[in-house]
């Protein structure tokens, strides 16, 4: 408003200061658009426009008349349409390459260190081959592919080798992505539809020395993605470019991903974060307790190390959920009698909140998979892995008899329902893929 308040003054001088056709044809077709640090930029209409009044006898006048209106000091640009797109163009990419040099700067959560990471028999040999490639980059295990299930560590692990870098190796360009965030880049490269755009998308994941991946299973059934990561992979390979790749399986049960990836994600070092045992959840607890300044009961610690499954992230809940409820007793100490009050209610209504239409979106959001499938007659794996599991866990989290959750699944019989069911259950007691995809989805369904 300001603007367009002041540009009418200035018209209203030049007016009286210009001939009426030159007022007419050039100058009442100017449009303020910019102002700032004593700048005034005007966009013409056209190129002979902004040449009509570029002349130095109208072009002193305008600035005269601008100056008397806006400051002193005002310079005056004017420019057209093509100019002025490529003048907002470079102020863009000048602001991403600021933003993009403040986020790089902090990129990495400062709470995950390999000193603050409680290591266990579940997870040592994952521990020392992350800390191996973060003291040597290139040298040991190269790619090095991390896996297992939500809330284990994985994150952590990435973030830890990127503040260990950081402080050892600054000179080296570290990037720490998701699937998500690389998907994103890829496609957004595509939108823009400019070579200059391509090249700044490989320039960024090319370029780098270490690149970290968080998530790679959702690189599946993502053809185009899986093409362009392919070719990032190799070209960072090549140039002997750290390459530290993170999922919550390992490759060979990645059924939609290309032979070729899988072949190169195989090809240096797998290994896995197991479900931490019982030592090592006291550890994590008593560790969480350090560092947020927790005061709880030895035997408080036992009973959420107990009651707790696998998740170490809804381990960490809990206990602030725990502690929350001490302090609003005024309490400094978090006894077992505020651990019954705050969790009575978990395992018993924790399924209150539960029906099955809740239990077949996150599955078909799990696996990136649609309604009509999940509930259609197709019979790939892709889709009958999540159909049974959906089966599995209606069952098993709802009270539901195997007819209903038969008309769930378009009319099916309860034979059907039975056989899935069975099948999951029999598969969670002795597949360590199955037991994690399980856990996870449960963990995605119970948060409170």
């Amino acid at each position: 408003m300001f603007l367009l308040e002041q540009w009418k003054k200035v018209l209203n001088k030049l007016e009286n200061e210009v001939t009426a056709v030159t007022f007419d044809l050039w100058i009442n077709t100017l449009t303020p658009v910019q102002y700032g640090n004593d700048e005034l930029i005007l966009l013409a209409p056209s190129v002979t426009a902004k040449n009509q009044v570029n002349q130095p006898g109208i072009f002193e006048k305008i600035t005269k008349c601008v100056r008397q209106e806006f400051t002193p000091y005002t310079f005056v640009r004017i420019t057209d349409n093509q100019e002025y797109e490529d003048m907002i163009r470079k102020q863009e990419e000048e602001i991403e390459k600021i933003e993009t040099e403040r986020v790089n700067k902090s990129k990495f959560n400062k709470k995950y260190t390999f000193e603050n990471f409680v290591v266990g028999k579940s997870n040592q040999v994952v521990c020392a081959a992350m800390q191996s490639v973060a003291e040597h980059p290139s040298e040991k295990f190269n790619p090095l592919f991390i896996y297992g299930g939500v809330g284990l560590g994985k994150t952590h692990l990435l973030h830890a080798v990127g503040n260990y870098l950081s402080e050892h190796n600054p000179e080296l360009n570290v990037l720490y992505v998701t699937c998500e965030k690389f998907t994103n880049d890829y496609v957004d490269s595509i939108r823009k539809g400019k070579d200059k755009s391509n090249l700044d998308f490989r320039d960024k994941y090319r370029s780098v020395d270490v690149l970290m991946i968080d998530d790679i299973q959702f690189i599946s059934n993502k053809m185009g993605i899986q093409e362009e990561f392919f070719h990032t992979f190799n070209d960072l390979y090549q140039n002997n470019k750290q390459i530290i790749i993170a999922s919550d399986r390992p490759p060979k049960e990645m059924s939609s991903l290309e032979e070729r990836l899988r072949s190169r994600f195989s090809s240096g070092l797998i290994q896995d974060i197991q479900e931490p045992d019982y030592e090592t959840k006291v550890a994590i607890i008593k560790k969480k307790c350090s560092q947020e300044g927790y005061l709880v009961d030895e035997d408080v610690v036992d009973f959420i190390a107990q009651k707790t499954n696998t998740n170490i992230r809804d381990m960490e809940g809990i206990l602030s959920k725990v502690v929350f409820y001490s302090s609003l007793q005024n309490k400094t100490h978090a006894s077992m009698e505020d651990a019954y009050e705050a969790l009575k209610d978990y395992g018993e209504t924790e399924k209150t909140n539960l029906d099955a239409e809740k239990i077949m979106n996150t599955v078909c959001d799990f696996f990136k998979v649609s309604r009509d499938d999940l509930i259609g007659k197709k019979k790939n794996k892709e889709i009958v892995e999540p159909r049974q599991l959906c089966v599995y866990l209606i069952d098993d989290m709802l009270s539901i008899p195997l007819k209903a959750i038969g008309e769930l699944f378009g009319g099916r019989d309860h034979t059907t329902i039975m056989h899935a069911r069975d099948k999951i259950s029999k598969q969670v007691k002795i597949n360590p893929h199955i037991r994690t995809l399980v856990n996870d989805i449960k963990s995605r369904l119970l948060k409170y």
